[in-house]
């Protein structure tokens, strides 16, 4: 299973708002969910009448094929839960997709651990699987490995850049190892 988080592996959200990755393309999402908190913000900030802004997502179409062409099962594990099969999957190519709905309220795990990781290996349930997410660090790598029975491998991506082809090579290498 290929754990597949949005934001930074998919949305390159952290490059510089005037260089967009080469290979993406600008899209203008108002998912129910990013509208609702829109509406709290701007009520927070006492502009309660202002119409929300859509999320600006970056996504490269190419990616869509790149994941269904790796030997994984594939899966969200991101704060889009859902709303990524019916705002994303259609502009990358991608069939709906189960996902991983988070705990309410989040975990708050100590030393540092990602708030997502004790979900993941929690739905895991020892099954091997690899995670791309660019929250992920060294003390995840390190809980997972205290935690969890089977074999995972949580790769970083930088958010600035998104997916590459060495992020893909690596993916279907473990995978390979894995196959033995």
């Amino acid at each position: 299973m290929l754990l597949v988080d949005v934001d930074g592996p998919l949305n390159p959200y952290a490059a510089k708002p005037s260089r967009r990755p080469e290979g993406y393309g600008t899209h203008r999402l108002m998912t129910p969910r990013w509208a609702a908190a829109e509406r709290r913000r701007l009520a927070a900030w006492g502009l309660p009448d202002r119409a929300a802004k859509p999320l600006r997502v970056w996504l490269n179409p190419a990616h869509g094929p790149a994941l269904t062409a790796l030997p994984f099962d594939l899966m969200w594990a991101t704060t889009w839960e859902e709303e990524a099969n019916a705002f994303l999957s259609p502009l990358l190519g991608l069939p709906s997709l189960p996902y991983i709905a988070w705990t309410d309220p989040r975990a708050q795990p100590e030393g540092g651990v990602f708030w997502k990781t004790p979900d993941v290996v929690a739905w895991a349930r020892g099954r091997p699987f690899a995670w791309v997410d660019d929250e992920i660090t060294d003390v995840d790598r390190a809980w997972v490995r205290a935690r969890h029975r089977g074999p995972a491998l949580l790769h970083h991506v930088d958010p600035r850049i998104g997916l590459t082809a060495e992020d893909f090579g690596r993916l279907t290498e473990w995978a390979s190892l894995l196959a033995g």
